[in-house]
């Protein structure tokens, strides 16, 4: 017999779908993208590296931020939040070892830039190299004790770390 997950009652269904809904309405209010993230992904695609954004968001919204800054060429895969799934969001390291394996690697070759706690937790979990964006100022802090491997408050650092490599 197959082990499978018992369905989900309706309304959690529901609430999904309201929720990813929100999510994509909230894209257009949410700004500019971080200082310097864009020059961080066109750095790692310029260095060959290949890019997978891994969020607890919904894939949609994901795309649909990309697209609307014009980012979209410079992620090769998403791996959002797992539909009628909730326990696979990080920290779970299950979205980053989909996006290694949707990318054909291995994923303890691989680096997430996170800005969460769970972030941390979930590349630790999954053997990955972690760098913690450190946006605010107590998250420093907070990354040094979960482990990061580096942590950094400028998007703009790693943009240039990657053109110098």
């Amino acid at each position: 017999m197959a082990d499978h997950l018992p369905e989900l009652p309706r309304d959690v269904l529901k609430v999904e779908q309201v929720l990813t809904a929100a999510e994509v309405r909230a894209v257009a209010v949410a700004g500019q993208p971080t200082s310097g993230s864009a020059a961080a992904l066109q750095a790692a695609r310029s260095a060959g590296r290949g890019v997978a954004g891994v969020s607890n968001n919904s894939t949609e919204c994901v795309r649909v931020f990309l697209e609307l800054h014009g980012l979209e060429a410079y992620v090769t895969k998403i791996v959002g939040r797992p539909s009628e799934q909730p326990h696979l969001i990080k920290p779970n390291p299950f979205p980053l070892i989909t996006a290694a394996e949707q990318m054909h690697t291995d994923v303890t070759s691989c680096t997430l830039i996170g800005d969460s706690l769970t972030d941390i937790q979930a590349a630790h979990a999954a053997g990955a190299t972690v760098i913690g964006y450190a946006n605010k100022p107590h998250k420093a802090d907070q990354f040094t004790e979960a482990q990061a491997d580096v942590i950094t408050e400028d998007m703009q650092a790693i943009a240039d770390a990657l053109t110098t490599a």
